[in-house]
């Protein structure tokens, strides 16, 4: 449920902010006083495209948000948006920033998000039936979906949209089977040239045997490999440095220790420090012959250095054939290994493709059968439910069928397509809706739709002039329609009609300010003396006119 809706610098509002209510909210005002611009508002927070000049003149940027009350529904939003909510937080801000140069960031929850996440968040949290929306409503394709609606929102229907879930899943699965045995009866033309080239690839590959982790050995021993010679002079300096000959640090450590052990016992910190000396030459000794040990493993061979650079080039070249690492070329060898398999024995991977695409065709043909065995026990329902509420809209005549056909190929949501065949007026042959109804007439019958498969819905409905092409006891009944899909489900309204108004449980209105130079759009929440004012307004009544004043009135109790 929407909760607010908060709206600055869009077009000619400046700020505005709607606390709505469950059940029926409407908006009303002049011809030209902005009514769209609320519609502009909710399609940015649905994902949309922003119009260009869609910010204010003189603003740097316009912002939208809505707070939508979850109800539990927190598997509509993005898991990573779920994991930030504080826990048990039933409400989130869908949110769009538009600056003057037209660019746009979205946010969910305060985080930043993408346009299509806005779309898929907004699309489950809001229901938006535009002006010309009934055309699109009324499209095969949309009234499947319908129907579809009406089938889980029946008793014991609750499985019926997984199971149409479920056959999406197969109906992809079975793609995918027949993909993959295409792609095998392809290649069994191509075998044998496919075959050479991964078993060369292969070849390649197993000859110089990539280890994970050797390149960073063998930089390092070529880098040993080609400053050998300084290493082994700095080496023999240094061991020479340590050594015992005359004149070394070895031999002055010696004459030192020697020197201390004449006059040992006799002055306890001296004898300290004698210890200290002694086992600096012990260690200098040791580390002297570590050295000339080390000397001799130092091997200027440059046969080793001429191996490790072709073993390092080996490697590169792999590297840049098959991925840029190691273990890129690894994973290549191992899809060789697998497709060398896969071609060596076609004919058995091509039974195990043909059995995974039986076994697909089975499943989806079988969730088929069941969605079209739910769809053909629910259809006269549900014409006979809109037909009903057809009644109430000022069609009692009017007859509607629903029809269950085969499509010529299975399609993500089924083997069956759908169509609606309308007859207004009696005498009057049965013929698709979109051809049948009038303006007026298609909005109710989209109303009627809505009322019946979308009862229940968790979404916002929100109609924008729903009402075109109808009035009189015609509209009242519109309104009444409307109020009654508003207490299974909040509904906002953009309305001309006063007949629509009156039934509000919440009333705004939209005025234009052109008192300054830039002209200025408001929206105030109405109690209920300024709804009387207003319907006076709507009705074309002037200040002081009874008879509008007393039709306001009585639109307004009867409600």
């Amino acid at each position: 449920m929407l909760l607010e809706l908060r709206v600055e610098n869009l077009l000619l509002i400046e700020r505005a902010e709607l606390d709505l209510v469950p059940g029926l909210n409407v908006v009303t005002g002049e011809t030209g006083a902005g009514k769209t611009v609320l519609a502009h508002a909710l399609d940015l927070l649905l994902g949309a495209k922003p119009r260009n000049g869609i910010v204010r003149p003189g603003a740097s940027e316009a912002w939208v948000e809505g707070v939508f009350a979850l109800n539990g529904r927190t598997d509509v939003l993005p898991p990573e948006i779920v994991e930030r909510l504080p826990e048990g937080e039933d409400e989130v801000v869908l949110a769009r920033r538009v600056t003057a140069e037209g660019r746009s960031r979205a946010f969910i929850g305060g985080r930043s998000a993408t346009a299509a996440d806005l779309r898929e968040v907004g699309g489950a949290l809001l229901a938006f039936h535009g002006q010309h929306e009934a055309r699109r409503l009324l499209s095969p394709a949309a009234q499947l979906g319908l129907l579809d609606a009406f089938c889980a929102a029946r008793k014991g229907g609750g499985k019926h949209l997984e199971r149409r879930d479920a056959h999406a899943a197969a109906h992809a699965a079975e793609r995918d089977a027949k993909r993959r045995l295409a792609e095998l009866h392809d290649a069994a033309g191509a075998r044998e040239r496919e075959l050479d080239l991964l078993r060369f690839e292969l070849q390649e590959i197993d000859d110089v045997a990539p280890v994970e982790g050797e390149q960073e050995e063998l930089a390092a021993s070529r880098e040993r490999l080609r400053h050998v010679e300084a290493l082994r002079g700095a080496a023999y300096v240094a061991s020479q440095a340590l050594g015992s000959e005359e004149g070394s640090a070895g031999a002055g450590l010696a004459a030192g220790e020697s020197a201390l052990d004449g006059v040992a016992g006799v002055d306890p910190d001296l004898d300290v420090l004698a210890a200290r000396l002694s086992s600096l030459r012990i260690e200098a000794d040791d580390l002297a012959a570590e050295l000339a040990r080390h000397l001799e493993r130092l091997d200027a061979d440059p046969a080793e250095l001429e191996r490790v650079e072709e073993r390092l080039q080996a490697l590169s070249r792999l590297e840049r054939k098959h991925g840029g690492s190691v273990l890129a070329v690894l994973d290549h060898a191992e899809r060789c290994r697998q497709r060398i398999a896969e071609y060596e024995d076609v004919e058995g991977a091509t039974e195990v493709a043909e059995a995974d695409l039986a076994e697909a065709r089975q499943r989806r043909e079988r969730l088929a059968g069941e969605l079209t065995d739910a769809r053909t026990e629910a259809a006269p329902l549900l014409a006979d439910a809109v037909v009903a509420r057809l009644a109430g809209l000022a069609m009692p005549s009017a007859t509607l069928e629903v029809h269950i056909e085969p499509r010529g190929e299975a399609g993500p949501t089924g083997a069956d397509q759908c169509e609606l065949l309308l007859a207004p007026n009696p005498g009057v042959p049965a013929a698709p809706v979109r051809d049948a109804a009038s303006g007026g007439e298609l909005s109710r019958v989209m109303l009627a739709l809505l009322a019946v498969a979308g009862a229940g819905t968790d979404a916002t409905q929100v109609f924008d002039e729903i009402d075109a092409g109808v009035g009189g006891q015609t509209g009242r009944a519109v309104g009444e329609q409307l109020r009654a899909l508003g207490r299974e489900g909040q509904v906002l309204c953009i309305t001309h009609l006063p007949q629509i108004a009156a039934l509000a449980d919440r009333h705004f209105a939209i005025e234009k300010d052109t008192s300054q130079d830039t002209a200025v759009t408001v929206v105030r929440r109405l109690d209920d003396p300024e709804v009387v004012g207003e319907l006076v307004r709507m009705l074309g009544g002037e200040t002081g006119d009874e008879g509008a004043l007393r039709h306001a009135e009585e639109l307004r109790s009867a409600a």
